[in-house]
């Protein structure tokens, strides 16, 4: 089973993501978690590459296809095989992420970038994306920090981020589920938890 979480930047993602691999594994569940650019050598080399500010002209195609460069290592490397082995993989973020920044927020091609994505993902995407969804000013005043090179781009940016997100749940009503992450973290789990059941029994696993 693959899990995915999304949203702009500040609404929680983390914090969610650790919450439910807890859950699973309180239920039985090999988990396997991990992010998206990173977790291979090969992808947190581009992560660090796409959020350094020294690159804040760099293309967006040229950024769309690093994205999906670091992706293709992840589900080869990672994703796949512990699908394989019986895992249940959550990862922080996926290709819907492209399909939002790249397209929706970058001007790219919303049509293209799925494309793109299907073929570096070899076809292997989430059963189910928890979208994490929540005003743009308040997720901003969120970030703590520095910003890095993304998450410093204009509200206007962010907005549009944000819709497109919206847009392609109301999409893929199947596969995207969007939860309000403007509430307290226990409620936002709790809804996640819910929503999971979609595809996934609460029962642990090796039981019966």
């Amino acid at each position: 089973m693959f899990f995915s979480f999304d949203g702009i930047d500040g609404v929680g993602k983390s914090t969610q993501v650790t919450l439910f691999c807890r859950w699973l594994r309180e239920r039985g569940h090999d988990v396997y978690s991990c992010r998206d650019p990173g977790t291979t050598p090969l992808g947190e080399s581009i992560r660090s590459l796409l959020l350094a500010h020294d690159l804040a002209k760099i293309d967006r195609r040229a950024e769309m296809l690093l994205y999906m460069a670091a992706r293709t290592q992840l589900v080869e490397e990672c994703i796949r095989p512990a699908l394989e082995n019986g895992k249940t993989v959550v990862s922080d973020r996926f290709l819907l992420a492209n399909v939002a920044y790249q397209a929706h927020g970058g001007g790219l091609d919303v049509d293209a970038v799925w494309s793109v994505g299907r073929v570096a993902t070899g076809g292997l995407m989430p059963e189910l994306t928890f979208l994490l969804d929540m005003d743009v000013s308040v997720a901003s005043n969120r970030i703590d920090g520095k910003k890095d090179r993304m998450e410093s781009h204009g509200m206007e940016f962010w907005q549009r981020v944000r819709t497109g997100f919206l847009e392609e749940a109301a999409r893929h009503p199947d596969s995207i589920v969007v939860i309000d992450a403007g509430r307290q973290a226990s409620d936002v789990q709790a809804e996640i938890r819910s929503a999971s059941q979609r595809v996934l029994s609460i029962q642990p696993r090796g039981t019966r």
